[in-house]
């Protein structure tokens, strides 16, 4: 049996990731993502685990490639501008096959922007957050209880793929409060389990072969070979881990498609919608990469029209039209800079693709 209780969302991701065996965590303060570390300094000493400030976001991420080295499950996470400053630790991160858990709590930009919610980093980290071929495992949570949740799913379907994984939320999901059911293993299952993965470099002792960690391919005929085994992981999961919701697409003749917050304002957008006779649902993908295209692609051979909801200038609309082969028309309604979209104007975009 679980515990309730009411948290923030980013408190939420920090004390799920302690309760999934999480005892390292790297970081440098940067709002509004900075109530994760201050929670994680309070609790890691508590429970004999690592809380470091970094001097920098870039230090932060490096000492995560050492701690998942080690097969230890590590964490960082930061803001949008600070995750910029983390994108070559993280190709490094991918080009060594490292799982450790980012989490970006996105606010307004670009540049230093605001402090303000926004969705303005799903290109950047859906379309491979650094320098190289690579990819990472992108998580979108809708409410703090997914923030929870999907923290532990990033970590288990990291070391499954051997791949970093991102929670990527928006700033209102940080600071959102809401009842939360944690699990009460506090993290015990994973530590005495002894997880570690049999490429980790924790010592020989002199009864096996040295296990190396690194990104540095000097031939270049290893650096294909690499890059084509990871990609084959890729493949593999974007067949068995594509997650998305669907909500009353039965009947639906318009197809919503919005994440995080947005996703939440889209839902009630669409109930308002409902009652005037408007067949309209909504799908609203849990995975950004991998991204569920077959669903969307489904709904495209039966609705009239998309819209997606996004707080950014059309980036996911951009995946919604690849997806579904611009087979019909995608429209948008979206806010930018830290605003976020009333429901009355995300009915009026439905009303105006139902005419």
């Amino acid at each position: 049996m679980s515990e309730k209780v009411l948290m923030k969302g980013n408190e939420a991701i920090a004390e799920a990731a302690i309760r999934c065996g999480c005892r390292h965590y790297f970081g440098y303060p940067i709002t509004p993502q900075t109530e994760i570390a201050a929670y994680m300094s309070k609790r890691m000493p508590k429970i004999g685990g690592t809380f470091l400030q970094a001097e920098s976001e870039i230090a932060a991420i490096n000492m995560v490639y050492g701690c998942a080295s080690t097969g230890k499950r590590a964490m960082t996470s930061s803001s949008s501008p600070g995750v910029s400053l983390k994108a070559e630790g993280m190709s490094y991160l991918a080009g060594a096959d490292l799982p450790a858990l980012i989490v970006n709590v996105q606010r307004g930009g670009p540049g230093l922007g605001g402090i303000q919610p926004s969705q303005s980093d799903y290109f950047f980290m859906t379309r491979g957050p650094g320098h190289g071929d690579f990819r990472i495992i992108v998580l979108a949570p809708a409410t703090v209880q997914e923030m929870a949740d999907m923290t532990r799913l990033a970590f288990e379907l990291g070391e499954k793929y051997r791949m970093p994984a991102m929670l990527l939320a928006d700033g209102t999901m940080g600071q959102m409060m809401e009842p939360v059911s944690l699990p009460d293993d506090r993290g015990t299952e994973y530590l005495e389990s002894g997880a570690s993965g049999d490429w980790a470099t924790t010592g020989t002792q002199c009864k096996r072969a040295h296990h190396i960690v690194n990104s540095l391919y000097l031939k270049p005929e290893e650096l294909e070979k690499s890059n084509r085994e990871r990609f084959e992981r890729y493949a593999k999961l974007e067949k068995e881990e594509c997650r998305w919701e669907e909500h009353l697409m039965d009947d639906a003749e318009i197809c919503v498609v919005s994440v995080g917050i947005t996703a939440r304002v889209a839902k009630n957008a669409i109930a308002a919608a409902r009652r005037e006779g408007i067949k309209v649902g909504m799908i609203r993908p849990i995975t950004l990469y991998p991204f569920p295209k077959e669903a969307l692609a489904k709904a495209a051979a039966k609705v009239k029209g998309f819209l997606t909801v996004e707080l950014n200038m059309g980036q996911m609309n951009e995946d919604v039209k690849l997806a579904t082969g611009c087979a019909k028309p995608v429209a948008m309604c979206n806010r930018v800079g830290g605003m976020i979209p009333s429901t009355d104007e995300v009915l009026e975009a439905i009303r105006k693709e139902a005419k």
